[in-house]
């Protein structure tokens, strides 16, 4: 529940602090003072829409806080989780739900709004997204503004209403429907998708295998354009090679048909050499240096001479070469720029290709997918048909004893449940008939619900709902519009009723309604020509007769306005 609310710069209200405890809490004002206000605050904390219009004038921003208790460990675990604290250091504590009260958990949570549209969220002290506080907190506290009576009217709403009285059971079984609803329609989204683009499959299967049967026909090798390339380049040149290594040859071992050449003159400084070690045996290093040459020369001329003979070719291998780089070219210009870019397109080209092939058993495992689901869907869809109408008939019959309470005993209500094609909620559209007196058909509660009926019928399904648990705080933003006099008596009782298991909070503007308060604030307006500013101060026990003579009699308290109040007072504590 809230246990404190703390208000600057909104709207009209200037600064205010309403200390919250259990119980009924009435907030009561002149039109216009701001009443509304205390409603859009909490909505605030909620995660609700703020408007940069409710910032007040000059003010550099607008900012709500909120004191928070009874969380269970589940929002204690995730504040923690966004960086929140928790005051007291309690969140440190083995905690379990019905501890939460009594350790004292306390949760701060705040929300600022400047004039530009700016919105920043704080929980525990840790800035978070809006999205995340409205999560944290946003099952603590049911917010029932004079929308919520039109929302009513929806049968939208009116289902989900329904499945709340239809306890956690039905809920477990809703969950689980949408759950198979969402991977229905997944399933269903994928087997079309495949199914259209079977064509462009079919095309692209083609034109891959067309390119792997070319490149199996061509079969080429890694690196093999770069090694033909160099051979041919080789054999173009052959004559002019054959030329110069010829030249090599003569050079180091003289023509074939006479000595000479290096390797003559050389043997002839190795004889002068072995003549000169004779006389002299310090010359012995330089005999062996030419001879070390000689060797080395030897071996020079037999490479030179097997690099000659390589040069001989088979008649017709430039042709060959010529024609396999032809066969190799038309591979490049269309999967690479070399044979091993070529042979990566063909891995590939061949696992995309065993993909696509793999399409067609894909197809067949949604389809029975699809089938099993849908069969499945209509199951849970039976079920929750089946609690949705056992639980309307005791939800209505709950509901007309809280309307006969709230001088509407006549009133009739029904649930009338159609099947429809199925949808995230099931295969039921529900709507909930509604007839105020005897001999009136009842009919679609929008259509035929005055605003006072329809503000008695939002009560008493609230009263109905808070008896199975929910939010742990209830706020009523004039529950009471469109009514007035005995009925708006039996508004308060029913509402001070609620407060004995729910906190609840109501903006208000009958002094019946105000008169069942455990608690009252009053939000005084005050104008000194040029701006109007509001606050809210807590009304006094000794004080309250007085706030409700002016609610009944407006400005000016009269002796019987005062009396008609203490005569409330009598019945709220009666």
């Amino acid at each position: 529940m809230i246990t404190e609310l703390r208000i600057t710069d909104l709207g009209v209200i200037n600064a205010a602090v309403l200390a919250l405890h259990p119980g009924l809490t009435v907030v009561t004002g002149e039109t216009g003072a701001g009443k509304t206000m205390i409603v859009t605050s909490i909505d605030l904390l909620l995660g609700g829409r703020a408007d940069s219009k409710a910032v007040r004038h000059g003010a550099r921003r607008a900012v709500v806080e909120g004191r928070f208790t009874a969380l269970s460990p589940e929002t204690v675990r995730r504040v923690q989780e966004a960086g929140g604290e928790l005051d007291d250091n309690a969140a440190d504590r083995d905690l379990v739900d019905h501890h939460l009260a009594e350790v004292g958990v306390e949760l701060l949570v705040a929300r600022q709004i400047t004039p530009s549209g700016r919105t920043r969220a704080f929980v525990g002290g840790a800035q978070v997204p809006v999205a995340l506080s409205a999560e944290l907190v946003g099952d603590l506290v049911t917010v029932h503004g004079q929308s919520e009576q039109v929302r009513l009217a929806g049968r939208d709403q009116q289902r989900e209403l329904l499945d709340r009285f239809a306890g956690t059971s039905h809920q477990m079984t809703l969950a689980d429907y949408r759950s198979c609803y969402h991977e229905h329609r997944s399933a269903v989204a994928e087997l079309g998708r495949l199914r259209t683009q079977a064509q462009e499959r079919a095309r692209e299967m083609d034109l891959l295998r067309f390119g792997l049967d070319e490149i199996t026909g061509v079969a080429p090798q890694p690196g093999e354009d770069l090694s033909l390339a160099e051979e041919a380049r080789r054999l173009q040149a052959g004559d002019d090679l054959r030329h110069e290594a010829g030249v090599m040859i003569e050079a180091i071992a003289g023509s074939d048909d006479e000595a000479g050449g290096a390797m003559a003159t050389l043997a002839a400084a190795r004889q002068a050499a072995d003549r000169l070690v004779i006389a002299d045996d310090c010359a012995q290093p330089l005999a062996d240096r030419i001879r070390e040459i000689g060797y080395l020369l030897s071996d020079l001329a037999g490479d030179v001479s097997r690099y000659l003979d390589g040069l001989e070719v088979t008649p017709g291998r430039l042709e060959e070469v010529a024609a396999r780089r032809f066969e190799l070219a038309g591979l490049l210009r269309k999967y690479g720029s070399s044979c091993d870019e070529v042979l990566d397109w063909a891995v590939r080209a061949g696992a995309r290709l065993a993909e696509l092939e793999q399409t067609d058993d894909r197809i067949e495992e949604l389809n029975d997918r699809t089938i099993l689901l849908g069969q499945r869907l209509e199951q849970l869809a039976v079920r929750l048909r089946e609690a949705r109408t056992t639980a309307a008939s005791e939800f209505v019959d709950r509901v007309r004893v809280e309307l006969a309470a709230l001088a509407m005993p006549h009133a009739r209500l029904r649930f009338e449940l159609s099947v429809i094609e199925l949808g995230p909620h099931g295969g039921d559209q529900v709507d909930l008939l509604f007839s105020a007196n005897p001999g009136s058909e009842p009919r679609s509660l929008g259509k035929v619900a005055s605003g006072g009926e329809m503000s008695r019928v939002r009560l008493a399904v609230e009263v109905v709902l808070a008896a199975g648990g929910g939010s742990v705080t209830f706020v009523f933003d004039e529950v009471d519009a469109g009514v007035g006099g005995a009925v708006a008596v039996e508004i308060g009782r029913r509402l001070a009723l609620l407060a004995q298991h729910r906190q609840v909070i109501v903006v208000t503007h009958l002094a019946q309604v105000a008169a069942f308060a455990d608690r009252h604030y009053a939000v005084i307006k005050s104008d000194d020509g040029q701006v109007t500013t509001s606050g809210v101060r807590e009304v006094a026990e000794r004080d309250r007769a007085v706030e409700l003579a002016r609610m009944m009699a407006g400005l000016e308290t009269t002796e019987s306005a005062l009396a008609h109040a203490g005569e409330l007072l009598d019945l709220a504590a009666r």
